[in-house]
């Protein structure tokens, strides 16, 4: 295990790489006593007091522990046809960081396993920023694009005038945000006037509005609504419904989610990134010129 160890920079696959696991759904776990293994613990019960200490440390730092650590029972064979029940912690990367944060440090590969984790667990935060990013410009895009014909469904319900369609688009807000009109959120959001809600709203949050405007659009249409208090009633009682679905599910309600940064800057951002990519490279200045 140590020549193993000591090859690490030279090339070869980290030993934290080859004891990651994956589950059915494609999501990366370590076992934990493949990890005291690799960390060199021979006696397992000093370990678990490791991933004791790694539990409270997630807690402390505002994480829920069963999203990182899962205690589970296993079957091993010991000879002779025979089959053993052992304890078995399953670990997620950021669950490793902090079991490795709480080992020995005197151990040289205890400091590569913290150098390993710090470096992977903030390349995946990178990486979940990015997604995340990605998910709100096209979600804030959908919404966009749904508004548009939300609004010609509620026109042909009776919804003509703009302050007519201001109100009914409060309607589906209060069903929504549990009875929050537009202003109400807005001021509860901590946002400027100048400050659209859509735009600060992370992506749970946007596919929520998303739903509430496709749903209410269909059912507008299909149940051939009339008349502007109808139209109302149907944008309410639909908000309510995707509000309850969020209840039912355990979820965050939508005026309790945080408010993050607008998305016009994560737009700004990259359109800049693209326009310097375009830009081609300017060749170096020839000495003497």
């Amino acid at each position: 295990m140590a020549k193993e160890i000591a090859q690490i920079n030279g090339g070869h696959v980290s030993p934290f790489e080859r004891i990651k696991r994956a589950n059915v759904t494609g999501n990366e776990y370590w076992e934990s006593r493949d990890l005291a293994e690799v960390l060199e613990y021979t006696q397992y019960r000093n370990f678990e007091a490791v991933i004791e200490k790694a539990k409270r440390a997630c807690f402390n730092s505002g994480h829920r522990i069963e999203d990182h650590f899962a205690d589970v029972s296993t079957m091993i064979e010991i000879g002779k046809g025979g089959r053993r029940e052992i304890n078995v912690t399953l670990l997620s990367r950021y669950a490793c960081y902090l079991a490795i944060q709480n080992a020995d440090p005197k151990k040289e590969i205890v400091a590569q396993g913290q150098t390993y984790f710090a470096i992977q667990t903030r390349r995946q935060e990178l990486a979940d920023e990015r997604t995340e990013e990605e998910r709100r410009i096209i979600l804030r895009e959908e919404i966009r694009r749904h508004n548009v014909q939300l609004a010609d469904a509620a026109k042909h319900a009776g919804v003509v005038e703009r302050i007519d369609y201001a109100i009914f688009q409060n309607h589906g807000y209060m069903g929504l945000y549990g009875g929050l009109k537009q202003e109400d959120i807005h001021r509860r959001k901590g946002l400027k006037k100048s400050q659209k809600i859509l735009d600060h709203m992370a992506s749970t949050e946007l596919a929520a509005n998303l739903f509430r405007a496709t749903q209410a659009e269909e059912k507008l249409r299909r149940d051939k609504v009339k008349g502007k208090n109808a139209a109302n009633r149907t944008h309410h009682a639909v908000g309510a419904k995707v509000r309850q679905t969020i209840r039912e599910l355990g979820g965050t309600m939508p005026e309790n989610l945080p408010t993050v940064e607008s998305i016009k800057k994560i737009e700004t951002k990259n359109r800049r990134q693209l326009d310097k990519a375009d830009k081609p490279n300017k060749p170096a200045k020839k000495k003497n010129e």
